[in-house]
């Protein structure tokens, strides 16, 4: 669990493979459009960062956090040649059971389109109690969760290629 004022988000990028010659899909969330653009640009600056050119960067947008794993699925059966999906959203708590049944769907479908997919697609989901937590976990005292999304994406792209390197 994060502590104050501990950002979670810092990397050196010689310390993540290049992701000048991958490709990156972005599915993201209109709700909660605040901390959704905001992870959003911090996945995006990271990829950029690391080497990933601009025109191999595809966003999409979909209404909300439920539907990210329809778009998720949908952007890895439209493109192929994409070495990893970021599934970008926020869900905050409210009053009723809402929130648990999103939260459980968006992490099980995510899980499954790993299970069966081949483009791995990372979870880039705030699960937060409030907005502040949401806030502080998409570019304040917490770091950019989208900075971590994208550098887990260029790692996990970089194992699909190495495992399909010892595949033959």
């Amino acid at each position: 669990m994060a502590t104050a004022g501990n950002n979670l988000s810092a990397y050196d990028p010689k310390d993540v493979p290049s992701a000048r010659d991958m490709r990156f899909g972005l599915v993201v969330s209109e709700w909660n459009d605040q901390i959704t653009q905001a992870l959003f640009q911090g996945a995006f600056d990271a990829l950029i960062d690391c080497g990933a050119l601009k025109e191999n960067i595809v966003r999409w947008n979909v209404p909300g956090s439920f539907e990210l794993v329809y778009g998720s699925k949908k952007m890895t059966e439209a493109f192929d040649m994409l070495d990893a999906v970021i599934a970008v959203g926020s869900v905050i708590q409210g009053e009723t059971k809402h929130f648990d049944f999103v939260c459980e769907a968006v992490s099980q479908g995510i899980k499954d389109l790993n299970v069966r997919g081949d483009i791995p697609v990372i979870f880039c989901v705030l699960t937060d109690n409030n907005i502040e937590q949401s806030l502080a976990r998409s570019g304040g005292e917490h770091g950019n969760k989208g900075t971590e999304a994208a550098i887990a994406a260029i790692k996990m792209a970089q194992l699909r290629r190495d495992a399909k390197f010892y595949k033959g």
